[in-house]
């Protein structure tokens, strides 16, 4: 009967870990497996992640292509249809993140003019696309914008 008490791993599943540089009896004793001379047979030997053996690494052999500008500002991402879907008469900043409408605290909010558009609402959001904008005027409703900068 088989207990916790006698239970052991298939025969040659454990092996013995490797003693390295314990004498010549071991097979690892002098050179500890590394080898003659060279870089890495040294301590401290450390190889960079993309090094090619002094070939010229792939990612400075492809060229580059575009730009990226990094003092961009990411939104997130809302569409008019998922704000008609909630029953609000005022959607503010906080309503996005508790509605899961938003989901990055850190980002800002900006609406666009994805699906129709019908409620009488006042949405509170740092950024409108021009058809999130006629939509919601269209339906009656006031887009405000966060910061009261125009965009």
């Amino acid at each position: 009967m088989i207990t916790l008490a006698n239970l052991k791993p298939a025969k040659g599943a454990v092996k013995k870990r490797k003693r390295v540089g314990r004498g010549p009896g071991s097979g690892f004793g002098k050179t500890a497996g590394r080898g003659m001379n060279g870089q890495k047979s040294r301590s401290g030997y450390s190889r960079k992640r993309a090094f090619e053996g002094g070939q010229m690494p792939l990612v400075r052999r492809i060229p580059k292509r575009g730009f990226t500008n990094k003092f961009r500002t990411e939104y997130n991402i809302v569409n008019l249809e998922s704000i008609e879907k909630i029953d609000l008469k005022e959607i503010k900043e906080e309503d996005f993140f508790e509605k899961r409408l938003a989901r990055n605290k850190r980002l800002k909010i900006k609406v666009l003019g994805n699906g129709d558009f019908s409620r009488k609402i006042k949405i509170h959001a740092h950024r409108f696309s021009k058809t999130a904008l006629e939509k919601i005027e269209k339906s009656g409703s006031k887009a405000i914008i966060i910061g009261g900068k125009d965009q």
